[in-house]
């Protein structure tokens, strides 16, 4: 028997919203991305440093690997997030315990390639190095 506090709420949903983006959004996102990462890393360091990027949802990381130190395993840093809300993209950043928190001094904007450039171009030192 299930009781009343079994019952999780889902998050509603606002009008014209999903849980992911689009299919269109989504490819044109990634073939943007996939043409990032590759040229993101000047070709005489890619054996030690590589950018990469996942999706979840409306949520785009962008992740840039190192090798471990005295190891073969590659790890994973957090550069920033772009988050698609309302058809605007924000920017997020990652704090030592892993909360992500927007960067309200970033103007949120729909085109994604505008805000991949000014995380591109570092915003006053906040994402690399």
């Amino acid at each position: 028997m299930r009781h009343h506090r079994d019952i999780i709420k889902a998050k509603p949903i606002r009008a014209g919203e999903t849980e992911s983006m689009d299919d269109f959004t989504k490819k044109r996102i990634m073939k943007i991305m996939d043409q990032y990462t590759q040229n993101a890393i000047p070709e005489h360091v890619k054996s030690q440093i590589r950018i990469s990027y996942k999706i979840r949802g409306k949520h785009v990381t962008l992740i840039e690997e190192r090798q471990g130190y005295k190891s073969d395993q590659w790890v994973q840093m957090p550069v920033a997030q772009f988050r698609l809300d309302e058809k605007e993209w924000k920017i997020y950043w990652q704090d030592s315990k892993g909360k992500w928190h927007f960067i309200d001094d970033i103007e949120p904007n729909e085109d994604f390639e505008t805000q991949l450039k000014i995380v591109d171009e570092g915003h006053n030192g906040m994402f690399w190095g």
